[in-house]
């Protein structure tokens, strides 16, 4: 089990965002709380796309405690083999 990292650096009232996705809620919401991103700010909870949106610095320290960083395109490749995606195929 892994949580996962992306490449993405949207900006966001003055900082550089990326997203944060993990093979299980737990896994997502445990990262969350190591590395100080409040639980509330989770997005889609429940579904194909739960995701948190992070900063540089919650990157770097979820890094720091083992989330492997991916491009946007491998992120979304994972997405894909989710189910509820539109594209999913089991």
């Amino acid at each position: 089990m892994m949580v996962y990292i992306d490449n993405f650096n949207a900006c966001y009232r003055g900082m550089k965002m990326c997203h944060m996705i993990a093979d299980s809620t737990e896994e997502l919401l445990t990262m969350a709380d190591q590395i100080g991103v409040n639980r509330k700010w989770i997005q889609d909870a429940g579904t194909y796309n739960e995701h948190f949106d992070i900063c540089q610095a919650k990157k770097a320290k979820a890094l720091r405690l083992g989330a492997q960083e991916v491009t946007l395109l491998q992120l979304g490749r994972m997405l894909i083999k989710r189910p509820g995606h539109p594209l999913y195929q089991p």
